[in-house]
């Protein structure tokens, strides 16, 4: 996953904003399937490393 977001910067994203009077938004979404939930260490590091990268929503769903 980590090599594919970087290749996705490189290839794509760095080549919009090379253009000038470019503005280039990049939104990301992140599913995951857990079979057996998150646990609560996971639910505290996911979220406060959202915050840390200044992420504008965020959050876990119950199914």
């Amino acid at each position: 996953v980590g090599r594919d977001a970087s290749c996705i910067a490189d290839e794509v994203i760095a080549h919009l904003v090379g253009q000038v009077g470019a503005e280039v938004t990049v939104t990301l979404e992140i599913e995951a399937t857990l079979p057996d939930g998150a646990s609560d260490q996971i639910v505290r590091t996911v979220t406060e490393n959202g915050r840390t990268l200044k992420f504008t929503s965020q959050g876990f769903e119950a199914e």
